[in-house]
């Protein structure tokens, strides 16, 4: 056991000397290009881990300041053949990819415009001129020439440099395949136009060629890429929204004199009027007025929450009907939202384990596949059309096209950004990719009681009177109001709840261990137990079995008396969350075990846990003691969700397969899980866990359509059922519908 902590205080130690960064990377075409540049930066000296996202086009790297530099990094990258920009602000990197997306839609048109005479020249090869007119000049192997140049070295040169980039630092990316297949399609015909020029040029004798096949292979391409980047955009749509969520202005008082700022100057401790209908600009605590604040854009609770003095806000929630002053106490990237923001852009830039199996299919393909292509061209030259190389050509072409791995990069990285993201707008944020994928592999959840199941905070149950009720209430929540014991504010804040006024109260004296004794409205109050009853000679015999049977529900009952009388009982509990017993029930239903713990005593336990519908407590469990008991349920080859809110929990949530840590709670419990639910409803759990296992699902989808289409459209192309430019649009396809399945995840409704 030592000998761990001493390892895990080292790997913590090891962590803090490092620092992270992230880079924008430009340049990329597909998985291979971040694979390359992920190991190169890995091998790098002082670099820990390198991680680099295709879909997101940045890069994650933890190094040693003292041993390498961010520039170090970006010159890395640049030798290796990409661009890289430490990351831009948002703004930049979406006003970046608008303009990619506009430059590939303005190169697709270009493409089209000049490959749309080529392929109509197709006609008078395949002997279609009887019922379609094909003009001559189309036909002219000079003209074709020249309008599909354009096409191959201005439209097409972006895959030139990627292939140069590539085979320089001795690698092989889809601009390999895509510059291969085109060029030797171009240049085969360049060759026969030449060969037709020397014996005469006659049109009746014009060779068939292929700068058809060259043009719209390039044309394809290059409008995949214009869909797949519009595609790739709407991943990021729910950082957009939430990002638009923040307040841009706020009301501030300096001076005495109430400003109009923008919120980037607001200042901590700085004073915020929110009017009724504003959002709340920054994270605070009201220190003037009252109101209800909606906080369902966060939290996703659609129930407005009142505040007064004293309560905190969250910036970017919406102030409903009341003036309310606060004091800022976090501002920019330190506020809640900011926080989720980050978390979000971690998750949907980190890697899921499961990636790993299309980075090393795509690190190997592309030579694979180089080589697949040579032995098809030898096959068809010299046995099976001996002497035909235009026929050998095609059938190499298809392939190296057909093969692009491009789909393979895709299908994971796309699935992780739109499901964190639609998790996210439902209240749950992972904090990575490997948690999002391991959150589907849960089979129990074990509950925190306190904050978690129960509201966290002690209310007034039951009030048993002699006589009056609403008397007894008044003069017992008076007596208490001057105390700051938790039971005394749940009395207090129960009167105040059922509209009872409070007289003032001329007396107070707290009796630890006992009660309160107190006077008001000329009365004496006396409030406590057994005990205190007993030594004030007051006779509440005829109440015990009442509060024996309170107390066996797991509330907390207090004998009240008033001028020496017994005059009734108050109970006191922490109730249950309106909506746990239903969210432990759809726990239940998706095949989860459920298992509630708590440091409170067995019999109070057990009471909530009937309530709620859970059948295993481990109850008077201490903190310490709540990690060991997730340890023996994971040696029992259960994969555990812990689930809690305090900080308490914190070496339980630590240690669960699955930390998940309720919104509402400490930040030290949030710090130390996996995944934070935002409401404090237990529903949130099932969402995280359908979440999770419907993005596990699309992941599958997406590699089974990628891997399989690459695996049956190599034989499909190999014997020559495939023409080139069928190979290209079924490519551009692939990866399209790999990000448009993603996306699915984004409207998923749980």
């Amino acid at each position: 056991m030592q000998a761990n902590i001493g390892k895990e205080q080292e790997d913590v130690a090891e962590q803090h000397s490092n620092v992270q960064v992230t880079l924008d990377i430009t340049g990329m075409t597909c998985a291979a290009c971040a694979n390359r540049i992920e190991k190169g930066l890995g091998r790098m000296a002082g670099v820990a881990s390198a991680n680099v996202n295709y879909a997101m086009e940045t890069a994650s790297v933890a190094f040693a300041p003292d041993a390498v530099t961010a520039e170090d990094l970006q010159n890395k990258v640049k030798q290796l053949g990409y661009g890289a920009v430490l990351k831009q602000e948002k703004e930049n990197k979406e006003q970046r990819k608008k303009e990619e997306a506009a430059r590939h839609k303005r190169k697709f048109w270009l493409a089209a415009v000049l490959s749309l005479p080529l392929l109509w020249s197709m006609a008078g090869h395949f002997g279609f001129t009887s019922w379609m007119y094909v003009p001559d000049l189309f036909m002219n192997p000079w003209f074709q020439l020249i309008v599909a140049a354009p096409v191959q070295f201005y439209v097409g040169a972006p895959f030139y440099a990627g292939a140069y980039k590539s085979l320089k630092s001795r690698g092989a990316n889809m601009d390999v395949l895509i510059a291969l297949g085109t060029s030797a399609a171009y240049f085969y015909s360049v060759y026969l136009t030449l060969d037709w020029f020397r014996g005469g040029g006659e049109a009746h004798h014009a060779p068939s060629l292929y700068f058809e096949t060259s043009a719209v292979l390039i044309t394809l391409v290059v409008l995949g890429k214009w869909f797949e980047s519009m595609a790739k955009g709407r991943t990021s749509d729910a950082i957009r929204s939430l990002m638009g969520l923040q307040a841009k202005t706020a009301h501030v008082l300096r001076n005495g004199e109430e400003l109009r700022i923008p919120i980037e100057e607001v200042l901590v401790g700085d004073l915020v009027l929110v009017k009724p209908g504003e959002k709340v600009p920054v994270d605070g605590v009201v220190v003037d007025g009252s109101s209800s604040v909606d906080e369902s854009m966060l939290t996703g609770e659609s129930i407005p929450v009142s505040k007064r003095a004293g309560d905190p806000v969250i910036g970017a929630t919406l102030n409903k009907n009341g003036l309310l002053q606060i004091k800022a106490e976090k501002i920019g990237k330190d506020t809640a939202l900011a926080q989720i923001i980050k978390i979000v852009e971690e998750a949907q830039g980190s890697k899921a384990p499961i990636q790993r199996i299309a980075d090393v299919i795509s690190g190997i393909f592309v030579p694979i596949v180089v080589a697949i292509a040579a032995l098809a061209f030898v096959l068809w030259y010299f046995l099976i059309e001996p002497g035909n190389v235009g026929g050998a050509l095609e059938k190499s072409i298809a392939i190296l096209v057909i093969a692009c791995p491009c789909a393979l990069g895709l299908a994971t990285p796309t699935s992780i950004m739109a499901g964190s993201g639609r998790a996210a707008e439902l209240g749950v944020l992972f904090k990575g990719g490997e948690h999002l994928e391991k959150t589907q592999e849960i089979d129990t959840v074990l509950l925190d009681k306190t904050g978690t199941v129960t509201v966290g905070k002690p209310e007034l149950t039951d009030v048993v009177a002699v006589y009056d009720e609403a008397e007894m209430l008044a003069l017992a929540a008076a007596a208490e109001k001057g105390s700051e014991h938790p039971l005394a504010e749940a009395i207090v804040a129960g009167a105040e709840q059922r509209g009872i006024r409070l007289p003032q109260t001329d007396a107070f004296e707290a009796i630890p261990g006992y009660g309160v004794k107190a006077a008001a409205a000329g009365r004496s109050i006396l409030i406590g137990t057994r005990r205190l009853m007993a030594a004030e000679g007051i006779d509440a015999s005829k109440a015990y079995d009442k509060m024996a049977e309170l107390e066996s529900k797991g509330k907390t009952a207090m004998l009240v008396a008033i001028d020496g009388e017994y005059a009734g009982m108050l109970a006191v509990a922490d109730t249950v969350k309106a909506t746990s017993a239903s969210a432990i029930a759809r726990l239940k239903e998706m095949g989860l075990e459920v298992v509630m713990i708590t440091g409170d005593n067995e019999a109070t336990a057990k009471a909530i846990a009937a309530e709620v519908g859970i059948t295993r407590v481990l109850g008077e469990v201490l903190p310490e003691g709540k990690a060991e008991e997730v340890r023996k349920l994971q040696e029992s080859g259960r994969k555990v969700a812990m689930v809690g809110d305090g900080i308490n929990d914190a070496p339980a949530l630590a240690t669960a397969t699955i930390g998940m840590a309720i919104g509402t709670g400490s930040d030290v419990a949030m710090e130390a899980a996996d995944v934070t639910l935002m409401r404090g409803d237990l529903s949130a759990i099932a969402d995280a866990i359908a979440m999770s296992r419907k993005t596990m699902s699309n992941i599958k989808q997406n590699l089974f359509w990628a891997l399989g289409y690459n695996t049956l459209g190599i034989p499909i192309a190999a014997i020559g059922l495939l023409a080139p430019w069928v190979a290209g649009a079924a490519m551009a396809l692939s990866s399209v519908s790999v990000v448009l399945n993603s996306l699915r995840l984004q409207r998923m409704k749980l």
